[in-house]
């Protein structure tokens, strides 16, 4: 009887998949770093490329543009750093949702690619269908938090809860944008009690 040839093991690793994973992620870590670094100056997708150790194109083959690429590592800076937590108390979580954005939001990568987004999706359209699908992910998200708090009684049944995520989103890219006043866990404290108090 012919002996069939060795088989490849299932737990035989990925080497491929994993260095296009680890390049993708090389790629938007530089995106940040380079951005942060600018000091408000262009930072080009060549740029991201040479410094990624990559060739344009392959930023190209994930990435039609360099606002989607910053969307995309700022959407996976926002699930690694702003919670989403559920400790049945509305009060401790929406504070903790608002503190983490407020801080994540100013760190040395993320600011300034978040301003760059918001400036650049003034001029592209794609870019800015890209941004409001992750401003309403991150809605959804406060949202679900005041929704479990309704539940379970700790908001009024008519509380309104769309406004009182636009309350949030509405102080942070106000002072975020402006720069006029701070947004630090003192703010994130008085927003989050002035929030529940008109709807208890």
């Amino acid at each position: 009887m012919k002996t069939a040839g060795p088989q490849p093991s299932p737990e035989r690793p990925h080497t491929g998949r994993r260095r296009n994973e680890a390049t993708h992620q090389a790629i938007l870590d530089t995106a940040l770093r380079l951005l942060g670094e600018s000091g408000g100056a262009p930072v080009t997708i060549d740029a991201i490329a040479r410094a990624a150790g990559v060739g344009k194109q392959t930023v190209y083959r994930w990435w039609p543009s360099k606002g989607a690429l910053l969307l995309d590592a700022l959407t996976e800076r926002s699930a690694l750093h702003v919670p989403t937590p559920d400790s049945g108390s509305v009060r401790t979580d929406l504070l903790a949702v608002i503190d983490s954005t407020f801080r994540g939001a100013q760190s040395d990568s993320t600011a300034p690619a978040l301003r760059t987004l918001v400036r650049e999706a003034a001029h592209d359209p794609h870019l800015a269908e890209l941004l409001e699908t992750f401003t309403a992910q991150r809605r959804q998200a406060v949202r679900a938090v005041l929704e479990r708090g309704r539940d379970r009684g700790e908001l009024s049944d008519d509380a309104d809860l769309d406004l009182m995520v636009d309350q949030f989103y509405g102080v942070f890219w106000y002072r975020f944008l402006l720069g006029h006043a701070p947004l630090d866990t003192a703010v994130a404290e008085r927003l989050t009690d002035s929030m529940l108090a008109a709807n208890t």
